[in-house]
């Protein structure tokens, strides 16, 4: 159909919710509440739609979510097709455009028919047809969906950065909103093989205790340490707290890996020195932002919610932010790459909800190890009884 009063009348057409296998199109269907009419595929009377807008609903997850493949191959592809001794032989990419939209939408072809005659009729280009040109919703074009494009996320946080370096350190309420944008709600989300965000420690929990290392290079301080492990191998004090990747100077924070021969790599002993490993148990569940669980990462929203196209585009940022916030830093580079990681430590321990007391990062020592960092309030070890009088060695 071609004419304007063949289009009329497909748009007249009526599909119900039945005939739409996509959840959320479905469901939106079936909400409508202004009278059921026949639908023109499976002759039911339940709430439906005209294919006209159904076509509407479809062209704008298309515009979103999918992306028009070229109709002629690149010059490498070309070069390959005219290579005698080549058995290359071009296909065009993705799916022609009635199988795309009939999987998309998950309905007959008999309607998927009707959505492509009523979209192409929309962007027929007279002019364009008599170059060769192809328009969009052609009968012969082909479509292939595309991922969510998080350029505005890193574009975003390249800028809270850049601001933390050069700008405003402290009370910045566009640094404020920025990462409640990224990690408010996050333990709502789920990853590809359904392992949460946030995993809670504690007493009989998967991590119930934490190791922690120290380099000694004089005997007398190692004894020194192994008398008093509360003292010595637990985290510093406020006033020996070094700055470090999720803590400034002078907040004490507890860096910890969940496997003793982790923590030994991480403190790189240097040769000839001796490292004592403690072993800490955790005496209160404690909520942790799981770092290496975010490349999984995925939102199973639907293309047809105009909501999901941001909520995609915040999860394909979310995959890259455990690479970004453990990336190797130079030492010399440490005072300056690190201010973004210890912000977002303040973040999520104070302001965030959920409000979290630590972070599981993966080792850069040891391929498969897990670090954790505790922040300030989850930090503290309890403090050895010991009888007035008592000597330790």
């Amino acid at each position: 159909m071609s004419s304007g009063d063949d289009i009329d009348e497909l748009n007249a057409r009526r599909i119900c919710w039945r005939c739409i296998g996509e959840a959320y199109l479905s469901d939106e269907i079936k909400q409508k509440d202004d009278g059921d009419a026949p639908c023109s595929y499976c002759g039911e009377t339940e709430p439906s739609y005209t294919i006209e807008e159904l076509a509407e609903r479809i062209e704008a997850a298309f515009e979103h979510h999918f992306d028009r493949t070229s109709n002629q191959p690149t010059a490498w592809q070309y070069s390959l097709m005219s290579d005698g001794e080549s058995s290359y032989e071009w296909e065009r990419d993705g799916l022609p455009v009635l199988d795309a939209i009939e999987q998309a939408a998950e309905i007959p072809s008999a309607a998927a028919e009707d959505v492509v005659a009523v979209l192409g009729a929309k962007h027929e280009d007279i002019e364009a047809a008599q170059m060769g040109e192809e328009t969009e919703f052609a009968s012969d074009s082909y479509y292939e969906e595309k991922g969510p494009n998080d350029q505005a996320w890193q574009e975003e946080w390249n800028s809270f950065e850049r601001s933390l370096k050069t700008e405003a350190r402290f009370f910045s309420r566009t640094a404020g909103s920025h990462l409640a944008s990224i990690f408010g709600g996050i333990d709502q989300l789920q990853t590809s093989d359904d392992s949460p965000l946030v995993v809670e420690a504690g007493p009989q929990l998967a991590i119930d205790h934490l190791y922690r290392a120290r380099v000694f290079q004089a005997d007398c301080k190692l004894e020194e340490a192994l008398c008093r492990p509360d003292l010595h191998l637990g985290p510093p004090s406020a006033v020996l707290a070094n700055a470090g990747r999720m803590n400034a100077r002078g907040i004490s924070v507890f860096y910890g890996a969940t496997e003793s021969a982790t923590a030994v790599a991480e403190v790189r002993p240097p040769v000839g020195s001796k490292v004592a490993v403690a072993s800490f148990s955790i005496i209160r569940t404690l909520r942790l932002l799981d770092l290496t669980a975010l490349e999984k990462v995925q939102d199973g929203g639907s293309i047809f919610d105009p909501t999901s196209r941001a909520r995609m585009e915040r999860v394909a940022f979310l995959q890259t932010l455990g690479r970004r916030m453990t990336r190797p830093v130079m030492p010399d580079d440490e005072a300056f790459d690190y201010l973004a990681t210890q912000v977002i430590a303040d973040f999520l321990a104070t302001e965030n909800e959920p409000v979290l007391e630590g972070i599981i990062f993966r080792s850069a020592q040891v391929s498969e190890g897990r670090n954790v960092v505790l922040f300030h309030k989850a930090a503290r070890v309890e403090a050895m009884e010991l009888p007035e009088g008592t000597e330790l060695r």
